[in-house]
């Protein structure tokens, strides 16, 4: 009875205690400009984790895959620790690790138990900056990453967003994949991912993060003892600026009509990480709201358009998305429909985008406030959503925003505020457009151009 009664007050707490409650985030920066941040709570685990300023877009057209090859092979072995050793002293621990590549950050995070801490930390020291690159561990490697490319063919989403990418920056860093090419993979040598490390993996282009039960001086210890060496400084004034990634509005259309559906992606371009127009514009598309076929609700779905494509059958799922980067963004939405369903359904989206410009209403308004508020807290399940959250924050705003303060950006928006700020980004513009599969319905590019404005009298 008394669990029974604790576990009910624990879960009492209102939505303002919540944001309330969240511990404070503590951040310390190194004197070779290393970030070390760290939110303390009394959960037995944490996870510590290296989140970088790289990615494809620091790559050329020579290199592009070296982040993405050097992601597959951090774990693989350092000079102090072979392959073998290496993943047993993790398993000794009880640990998980994991990484990821994207556009414009690499993580590498451990996941174990908070007394194990100031070893984790010596551990991604070791994996980043002595980093083995044994000739045969890469030529395993190389050939995991082609298997890795072919099945991405089959992934026709993720297609359809490389496609949009290439077109929207095309000619520009941003319109390479993540992944690289298969030709520029079979080449990569042992040289081009010391080279990619070596300019990259960088002390001011890197948060060290941590959430979980760790104290954050003794973080910062272990942080003094093993990120302060000679691979991690950068001797100059500063580091290289990205170049500018211009935004064209164009399509890329790849015909295949032994494929069963069509996925079509449709985007404008949208604001970088720091404007605050995003807070807006994620209110917009949870308007927008997202559908699938197994979704439940019918016809009675709060999203107008979930409802029109119930209706009239218009597609198999969409979604829209607002993908930041420093300087620019992509702000679209990609659905998935039968051939005969594309011109209707892209009809209807964007008299949706049109409406947002024009007519959204409070109530609309209100109730996407809600849902984003949802979705926010949810970034407080577990150390390793915390971790991620501190270490992109670093990398993308200079410092990790309480969610106090997304609270009240959110609540600051009202509907004259989503219609002025979705009729600067979307009214009149010309989008860029992916299309893969059976696509011969997808109307010209002129006349989907002519429906991202309305004649009004």
């Amino acid at each position: 009875a008394a669990l029974l009664t604790l576990t009910r007050k624990r879960g009492a707490a209102t939505y303002a205690q919540t944001l309330q409650n969240i511990p404070e985030t503590q951040v310390t920066t190194l004197e070779n400009g290393l970030r070390v941040a760290s939110e303390e709570s009394n959960q037995p685990t944490c996870t510590v984790g290296l989140w970088i300023e790289a990615g494809s877009r620091y790559e050329d057209a020579k290199t592009n895959g070296a982040g993405f090859f050097m992601e597959h092979m951090a774990f693989k072995g350092t000079k102090k620790r072979p392959g073998s050793a290496f993943e047993k002293e993790v398993e000794s621990l009880g640990a998980h690790l994991n990484a990821y590549t994207s556009r414009e950050q690499t993580a590498f995070y451990i996941k174990a138990l908070s007394k194990d801490m100031p070893k984790v930390v010596e551990l991604l020291s070791d994996a980043v900056q002595n980093c083995a690159l044994e000739d045969s561990q890469m030529e395993k490697e190389r050939g995991v990453i082609l298997q890795e490319l072919k099945e991405m063919d089959s992934n026709l989403t993720g297609v359809a967003f490389d496609y949009l990418h290439a077109t929207a920056y095309q000619g520009t860093a941003l319109a390479q994949t993540v992944e690289g090419t298969t030709d520029n993979i079979k080449k990569l040598t042992r040289a081009d991912l010391a080279s990619y490390v070596d300019t990259n993996f960088k002390a001011p282009r890197m948060v060290l993060a941590a959430a979980g039960g760790i104290s954050h001086r003794e973080l910062v210890d272990a942080a003094k003892q093993h990120f302060t060496g000679a691979p991690f400084a950068y001797k100059g004034d500063s580091l290289p600026a990205l170049k500018r990634c211009r935004f064209t509005g164009s399509e890329i259309r790849a015909r295949d009509d032994n494929l069963p559906l069509a996925h079509i992606a449709i985007a404008v371009e949208g604001p970088g990480w720091a404007d605050p127009d995003n807070v807006v514009l994620n209110v917009a598309n949870a308007i927008l709201g997202r559908y699938d076929r197994t979704f439940g609700g019918g016809k009675n779905q709060s999203s107008r358009l979930a409802a029109l494509a119930v209706e009239h059958n218009l597609c198999h799922s969409f979604e829209p998305f607002n993908t930041s980067y420093s300087d620019t963004g992509l702000f679209g939405f990609h659905f998935v429909s039968d051939p005969l369903s594309i011109d209707d359904m892209m009809f209807c989206a964007q008299g949706e985008w049109m409406r947002l410009c024009t007519s959204v209403t409070e109530s609309e308004v209100t109730r996407a406030k809600n849902y984003l508020r949802n979705a926010m807290v949810a970034q407080l399940d577990g150390t390793t959503r915390v971790c991620e959250t501190i270490g992109s924050h670093l990398l993308h705003y200079g410092r990790r925003i309480p969610l106090e303060e997304w609270d009240a950006r959110i609540s600051a928006v009202d509907a004259r505020m989503v219609r002025d700020v979705c009729s600067k980004y979307i009214y009149d513009k010309c989008p860029a457009i992916a299309a893969v599969g059976p696509i011969e319905q997808l109307l010209d590019y002129n006349r989907i151009r002519s429906s991202m404005y309305w004649i009004r009298l």
